[in-house]
């Protein structure tokens, strides 16, 4: 009798405890998982370590939320500047629930966080935007004042260098340094950004989540400013281009100026010696005539005027009379 009553006992004690396992006493919390235990909707105990965890059946309930660092990405903005400029920023954030108890009192599920997130940062966004000039928004220093030509004209400069000498190059560049000033920042992309997690922060940890970050991935200009700005820069690329014509125009007259020089050099250098190599010839031809002439008068009278006769005869329209000493070879047998 008594052994059947302890063995009534220990099936109903095996049967309880079958039933509490059966319901689930226990739960896993993962790594990289925090869980928030909820009894009759109060929190009740807040699980940050991985490991196996015990709850009270029936009546406890775990909400489990992510340790790790998460990513917001913003669907782009059309935003007008200080300067009523429109611009499309797009804008990313990475945050975390620092504190799990707050966060699922205040917003309870991550789609429910990513919806907070998108009406905070946002608003930070436009605000920011909103307050500064479209310069600060798009540049973070203030170096593209300080370039020098040879940047401003970028990879040419190395092929230009190679091809004309030192002073000419400078010479070039000193073409090309218009004066193009853009307008100055004071805080620039980085500041902004910072500005807008600043503005989002304080927000956000309200609802039990730490923003890390707020990033401007992308600023894209509207369709109204992005010809203004692509006029610009067409402006500015041909002033660089009219640098280079203007400086190969006078390179150009320089080198036909010097190739003329060193022709008139080289014609006045042959003409001289060709006038004297004249000279020297009619010398030695006057020279030979005497001395072929000289050994028979008559015969050098005959051919001078018989040269005469060639030369001027074929000219003559009209002869009145050739009585005169001038013909006396064509007349006279004797000369």
């Amino acid at each position: 009798m008594k052994n059947n009553r302890v063995i009534t006992a220990l099936v109903i004690i095996a049967v309880v405890i079958g039933v509490f396992l059966i319901l689930g006493p226990f739960y896993i919390v993962s790594e990289g998982e925090q869980a928030v235990l909820i009894r009759f909707g109060q929190i009740v105990q807040v699980e940050r370590d991985a490991g196996l965890k015990l709850k009270t059946p029936v009546i406890d309930n775990v909400h489990r939320f992510p340790k790790k660092i998460m990513s917001w990405d913003g669907e782009p903005q059309r935003i007008p500047t200080s300067e009523n400029q429109f611009i499309w920023v797009d804008t990313t954030a990475r945050w975390r629930i620092e504190d799990p108890e707050r966060f699922y009192e205040r917003i309870t599920t991550i789609p429910a966080a990513f919806g907070r997130l998108d009406d905070v940062i946002d608003s930070a966004v436009r605000a920011v935007i909103a307050e500064n000039s479209i310069a600060e928004a798009v540049r973070s220093s203030n170096r593209i004042n300080e370039q020098d030509a040879e940047e401003l004209i970028g990879a040419d400069a190395t092929q230009i260098e190679g091809d004309i000498e030192e002073d000419s190059f400078r010479e070039l560049l000193d073409m090309i340094a218009f004066d193009v000033q853009h307008d100055r920042i004071n805080k620039g992309r980085r500041q902004l950004s910072q500005e807008m997690l600043d503005n989002s922060r304080d927000d956000v940890a309200d609802f039990g989540i730490e923003l890390i970050d707020v990033v401007i991935r992308q600023i894209r200009y509207s369709d109204d400013l992005t010809e203004a700005v692509f006029n610009r820069m067409i402006s500015e690329r041909e002033q660089i281009a009219e640098a280079y014509r203007s400086y190969g125009d006078g390179r150009r007259e320089e080198l036909l100026g010097q190739l003329e020089r060193e022709r008139e050099t080289i014609l006045s250098t042959a003409e001289a010696q060709a006038q004297e190599i004249r000279a020297i010839a009619d010398g030695e031809a006057a020279r030979i005539y005497n001395q072929a002439y000289g050994q028979d008068q008559g015969f050098f009278e005959l051919w001078r005027s018989l040269e005469s006769y060639r030369r001027t005869m074929p000219n003559m329209n009209k002869i009145l009379s050739t009585d005169m000493d001038y013909f006396r070879y064509l007349y006279n047998p004797e000369g």
